[in-house]
C-alpha cells in the first residue's frame, strides 16, 4: 500500500506524514527533503532551484526517479510529495489545503524546518510561497501536462487550516478504511 499526500506549502505535509509513518509502520519519502537537499548542494534556495527547474529538465528527472521507483513495489510507502499522485496512480491519494496566512506563519515559527527561504517576516515568506506554487504550477503543467492543485486528482481532501496533526492523521485513516473497506488503515 501506498499514500502519497501532496497539498499545499505549509499544509503539513511531512509532519502529517511521518505520524502517519510512525502509526502505519510503512516507509517514508519526501521529495521535498530531497529537493532541499539539491538546492543546499547548489548552494541556491528553493524558490531557486525551483525557478532553475523550468529550464532544467535534469533536476525534475533526479527528483521524480524516486517516485517513479516506487510505482508498482510491495513496500508500504508514505510518499510526502506534490506529484507523487502522479507517477504512483494505484496509492491512496491525499491532498491538504490550507490557508495561506496559517502556512505561512506555520513555515516562519517551526524552528525545527531548514529554512528555505531568507525572510524578516510572516508577509515576505508569505510572498515568497506564493512565487514557489506558481513556479511550481507552470512547471508541472509544461513538463507533465497535470495541475497538481485539482482536487479531483485525489481520493481525499483535508483542510488542515485549523486541525491537529493528529486529527489529520485520524481523517486520512478513516478515509482509507471506507475506500478500501476495513483495509489496511485499521
Amino acid at each position: 500500500m501506498i499514500i502519497t499526500i501532496s497539498g499545499d506549502i505549509g499544509s503539513g505535509k511531512s509532519t502529517c506524514g511521518k505520524l502517519l509513518q510512525k502509526k502505519l509502520g510503512y516507509s517514508y519519502l519526501s521529495t521535498g527533503a530531497i529537493q532541499r537537499k539539491i538546492a543546499e548542494e547548489m548552494n541556491m534556495t528553493t524558490l531557486e532551484l525551483n525557478l532553475l527547474s523550468e529550464t532544467d529538465p535534469s533536476i525534475d528527472k533526479k527528483i521524480d526517479s524516486y517516485t517513479r521507483a516506487l510505482d508498482g513495489s510491495d513496500e508500504d510507502y508514505i510518499v510526502d510529495s506534490r506529484l507523487a499522485w502522479h507517477f504512483i496512480p494505484s496509492s491512496y491519494k491525499v491532498f491538504l489545503l490550507c490557508e495561506n496566512e496559517i502556512a505561512a506563519k506555520r513555515i516562519f515559527n517551526d524552528d525545527n524546518r531548514v529554512s528555505d527561504e531568507e525572510t524578516q517576516n510572516v508577509m515576505q515568506l508569505l510572498d515568497k510561497i506564493q512565487d514557489r506554487r506558481q513556479s511550481e504550477k507552470r512547471r508541472f503543467l509544461a513538463k507533465y501536462e497535470v495541475d497538481y492543485m485539482d482536487l479531483a486528482n485525489y481520493d481525499q481532501v483535508i483542510d488542515s487550516s485549523y486541525l491537529t496533526p493528529d486529527e489529520i492523521v485520524e481523517m486520512i485513516q478513516d478515509g482509507m478504511s471506507f475506500y478500501y473497506g476495513d483495509g489496511p488503515a485499521k
